[in-house]
């Protein structure tokens, strides 16, 4: 590991507790927070994860100023769930209509800024189970208690089942590998692929945002090009539980972080955007191809309607 890494590990690194609710909202001044929950078909877990932000970060202590759930076309009660639990919930079709959106999670974080206010945006995925605020006041927290970070993400345990340690499979197989050998600056994130972290408005418009699974890898590497290491920073958050997907699901989602990373090395073209899988049918083998994911949204700075909205 690079010296100047293991020195940004001694100072950009924090423990939730580090940041307690209370002092994180004295220092917040008159910094607005949004946190935004990008959903599809989560209902089983929304309600929970909304009902905790509203009543411990919203009511107990007045720390999270908007929060909004980002519906991507579920065909579940996420909605209702959500919108139940206390959350603003917007459908994706429904922002920027003239530009129509197309599959995948970064397009809704993408989306989300343009139904957001908060000078701090903070992103939380819908399917974690055992939620706890540290989630949401642990990354939030560096980036009000100190004015030159800008980019804080959340660093935890990830099971598998039973198995402690184990998740996180494409971060240890292809994204750790990946930063090591071509962003060693950045090594030292425990959960480069986390989808919980935190981020300045004024950083996270000037940045591009791949569509799908390659936005957290897309969105690092960009932060690290656009403002340094030091900027950046990650919180122990404690144990991050959630639902698996399977193998062919990571494969897909393998491919299109390898794909964001191509992109940034090279700003090139992808020969072949596309994955082929196999599944055991009745006769054999099954060839299945799947797209990957080519298209990236521009800084949101440069679009027109954001840019009045903010201008207003």
């Amino acid at each position: 590991m690079l010296e100047e890494v293991e020195r940004w590990l001694t100072r950009r690194s924090w423990s939730a507790a580090d940041h307690p609710p209370d002092s994180v909202r004295a220092a917040a001044g008159g910094t607005g927070v949004s946190v935004v929950l990008p959903a599809l078909n989560e209902a089983a877990t929304v309600g929970d994860i909304v009902a905790t932000i509203r009543r411990e970060l919203m009511e107990r202590v007045p720390l999270v100023d908007e929060l909004v759930v980002i519906d991507s076309g579920s065909t579940d009660a996420t909605a209702e769930v959500a919108r139940r639990a206390g959350a603003r919930v917007v459908h994706r079709d429904a922002i920027l209509p003239r530009l129509p959106a197309v599959p995948g999670k970064g397009e809704v974080l993408w989306r989300s800024l343009l139904v957001t206010s908060g000078d701090i945006v903070c992103f939380i995925d819908a399917d974690l189970q055992d939620f706890s605020a540290d989630f949401v006041s642990g990354i939030v927290g560096p980036l009000l208690a100190h004015p030159e970070v800008q980019f804080v993400k959340a660093m935890y345990d990830r099971p598998l089942g039973e198995a402690p340690g184990q998740g996180g499979r494409v971060t240890e197989l292809v994204a750790r590998p990946l930063l090591n050998l071509h962003w060693p600056l950045l090594a030292g994130f425990v959960q480069p692929l986390g989808g919980e972290y935190a981020v300045r408005r004024s950083l996270l418009e000037r940045l591009p945002f791949p569509v799908g699974y390659g936005v957290e890898l897309g969105l690092l590497v960009d932060a690290l090009h656009t403002v340094g290491l030091d900027a950046l920073a990650q919180v122990d958050v404690g144990v991050r539980v959630h639902r698996h997907q399977d193998g062919r699901a990571l494969g897909r989602m393998a491919a299109a972080i390898y794909r964001t990373a191509q992109v940034r090395l090279s700003r090139g073209h992808l020969v072949r955007p596309s994955l082929t899988q196999y599944e055991r049918g009745p006769d054999g083998f099954v060839p299945r191809t799947y797209p990957v994911d080519t298209q990236e949204r521009p800084p949101m700075c440069e679009i027109e309607e954001y840019v009045a909205r903010h201008a207003a």
